[in-house]
């Protein structure tokens, strides 16, 4: 015999069943997070910062016009240079070498007063959050090399890149958007390969996630079909990913299949919040003034850059990596030096006051830094005397830091009076991954991954933490 229910009747009989229904639908997403390899991993011990934030000035910045004032180098500018070169540099012979002074004035910035080129006038107001590092060393003088050992810790090998690293070492606090994510990056030429946001011999999920930026706006290529439903693709997507773990199956073990299937789900979660994160459109005009963002300045692209990275910051993602290309002066530094600048400038110290004013800088760390820096002596391209530049230079160079454990408004590290070699706290690119790795909670001896026989790391067989410049 049939019953009736009164729909009250029916709610209230029926609600362990729609309970039920929800908890294991909650039960389910906590499991594929806990299943996932970007699942949030505990670090070694308590972490002074939760992200990283690594801007690469791409070709080298000129340390001696940036923020290593050089009076000396100034006083002798034209004279012959008086120190010993190392012989395996790109240049002609040493006679032929004049010193080359900055053409642009240092003033001291900051409760500490520590010296910013006037190029930096917005970061210089910024300085007392921030830590100069100006015995930086690398090993390398040729951009690829150089490039890949600030991102790879290695000059020449295929290895992981740093946000491969955390990724994998710490994963990341949104399941629905990538661990690690590269905005503009260059992928030709000396310079651009995408090793520097690769894997490596990392499971695939870990490598960085390439975000375009055009006059459009940013874009993830290929992240949404939008000719079919939602339901339909999560059908088809179940097909493909059944495939593949057959396939897997058959393999045994395959780190690069098992990355695909968790790049397909990751990519699927990915539509639901990416497009709204990369919009900037509802963020307010002095936002936008903040940043430099707008038609016809030159800041507007780097601007966008930096506002996206906080955006990403506060959405949970665990590595943003923002690019500048051109900063590689053989020639007519005196006109390109400044427009390169004048393009970051304000966007990164709109991007440092943001970030403190929303408490996030704290736990954010900020890394600014180019492959290698550049020559105190003159470089002649046959452009006559208003269009000497610098040659490249791993030997003394600046790198800067800020945020989540870093002692701001310090100089950290010095080179010789002329800029060309680091004489005192010099820091070996080793030497700053394994600083970047402490300040998240790890140990950089202990982040490790067995391939090829053995175990390796980011720092290979050295470096150590720059324990002077935390707080």
């Amino acid at each position: 015999m049939s019953q009736l229910f009164s729909r009250r009747q029916l709610l209230r009989d029926s609600a362990c069943g729609f309970g039920s229904l929800a908890l294991a639908a909650m039960c389910s997403e906590q499991s594929r997070a806990a299943r996932s390899p970007l699942s949030s991993k505990a670090p070694h011990f308590a972490p002074r910062a939760k992200r990283v934030i690594f801007m690469f000035m791409q070709g080298g910045p000129s340390q001696m016009e940036t923020f290593d004032y050089k009076p000396r180098l100034g006083a002798e500018h034209g004279k012959p240079v008086p120190f010993e070169r190392d012989e395996n540099v790109e240049q002609g012979g040493i006679d032929s070498m004049r010193l080359f002074g900055s053409g642009w004035k240092f003033r001291q910035c900051g409760q500490a007063g520590i010296h910013v080129s006037e190029l930096f006038p917005e970061i210089g107001q910024k300085i007392d959050e921030i830590c100069v590092l100006n015995g930086m060393q690398a090993d390398s003088l040729a951009h690829a090399p150089a490039c890949l050992q600030l991102h790879t810790g290695d000059t020449n090998f295929v290895r992981p890149s740093l946000g491969a690293w955390i990724t994998y070492g710490l994963g990341t606090d949104n399941q629905n958007l990538p661990g690690f994510l590269t905005i503009a990056p260059p992928i030709s030429g000396d310079a651009g390969n995408p090793k520097f946001f690769g894997s490596g011999f990392l499971p695939t999920i870990y490598q960085g996630t390439s975000i375009g930026l055009s006059d459009k706006g940013a874009v993830i290529r290929y992240l949404k079909e939008n000719s079919i439903s939602d339901d339909l693709q999560r059908q088809q997507l179940d097909l493909i990913q059944s495939m593949n773990r057959e396939y897997l199956t058959q393999l045994e073990k395959d780190q690069h299949m098992e990355g695909m299937i968790d790049a397909f789900e990751l990519a699927f979660r990915m539509q639901t919040e990416t497009p709204e994160l990369l919009d900037l459109s509802g963020e307010t005009p002095a936002t936008l003034s903040l940043y430099g963002i707008g038609e016809q300045q030159p800041t507007d692209f780097f601007g966008r850059q930096c506002l996206l990275a906080r955006r990403m910051a506060e959405a949970g993602v665990r590595f943003i990596q923002l690019n500048s290309i051109g900063w590689d002066h053989h020639g007519n530094i005196r006109k390109r030096l400044p427009a390169n600048c004048q393009q970051v400038d304000k966007p990164i110290a709109g991007l440092l006051t943001d970030l403190r004013a929303r408490g996030l800088l704290d736990e954010t760390l900020l890394v600014w830094s180019g492959e290698f820096g550049r020559t105190p002596y003159e470089q002649d391209l046959s452009m006559g005397k208003d269009g000497y530049g610098r040659g490249h230079n791993p030997y003394g160079f600046t790198t800067w830091l800020a945020g989540g454990g870093i002692q701001g408004g310090m100089v950290f590290g010095r080179t010789d009076d002329y800029g060309y070699r680091a004489v005192e706290g010099q820091v070996h690119i080793h030497d700053l991954h394994a600083t970047i790795l402490h300040l998240l909670g790890i140990d950089h001896e202990q982040l490790t991954y067995r391939h090829g026989g053995r175990d390796f790391r980011l720092t290979d067989v050295y470096g150590r933490i720059v324990n002077e410049i935390i707080s």
